[in-house]
């Protein structure tokens, strides 16, 4: 029998398996593109709040406070009194920055000796009467920051606040008190809380470490 007698095999169902295969994968495709889709994997990314770039860096040992707020953006001269929540003059914090309505505390580095210290010493001492008795306190302080420069221009800006409170919290005091170690030692905490706490209002963030007291009578 010659070889074209030989029944041909038929390609048709070859191609058609082939076919229906690349529909398969082609529809396969399109439901998982669909389901990425409706999970939002090619929808453009929602960005968090931005960083406030007027908070407050850590300044590194042998740097400037100055230095390092120009270099995140600050222009000198602090800020206008009502500030961020002081009721007025602008707002502090830009409008797509969230911060909580309390303020921010700004933490001591986990390794104070690789920081640089500022210190700021307030010009006009504190003087109020004690509770309960005749005798006045007089105090002069000084306060410590970590952070860069607009620490201490904030609180320069908003001195008239901080005096008010530690004047007021000053004249709650007994003179009793305030002649022990342990007195004193408490009402600098007090004190730091209240600079901390007015800053957090005005500017959104505190950033004080410490306070000292450089020169203390009371007669």
């Amino acid at each position: 029998m010659s070889d074209d007698a030989k029944p041909k095999k038929k390609k048709g169902g070859g191609m058609k398996m082939i076919l229906l295969i690349v529909v398969a994968m082609v529809v396969g495709g399109a439901g998982a593109a669909g389901g990425l889709y409706a999970a939002g994997f090619f929808s453009p990314k929602e960005e968090g709040p931005k960083e406030d770039p007027n908070k407050p860096v850590l300044v590194l040992a042998g740097e400037s406070a100055e230095e390092v707020a120009k270099a995140h953006g600050y222009s000198g001269g602090g800020e206008k009194e009502g500030g961020h929540g002081g009721g007025g003059g602008g707002s502090y914090v830009p409008s797509n920055v969230h911060i909580p309505a309390k303020g921010i505390d700004l933490p001591t580095p986990a390794n104070p000796a690789a920081y640089q210290a500022t210190y700021f010493q307030l010009q006009t001492p504190f003087t109020s009467n004690m509770s309960d008795t005749d005798a006045f306190a007089q105090i002069s302080i000084a306060i410590s920051t970590y952070y860069d420069i607009r620490v201490v221009e904030a609180i320069k800006t908003h001195e008239m606040a901080i005096r008010s409170q530690v004047l007021m919290m000053l004249a709650e005091q007994p003179v009793e008190t305030l002649s022990t170690p342990e007195g004193k030692r408490a009402l600098q905490s007090k004190i730091k809380t209240i600079i901390n706490d007015i800053l957090k209002q005005k500017t959104g963030y505190g950033g004080v470490d410490n306070v000292y007291f450089t020169n203390f009578v009371i007669q």
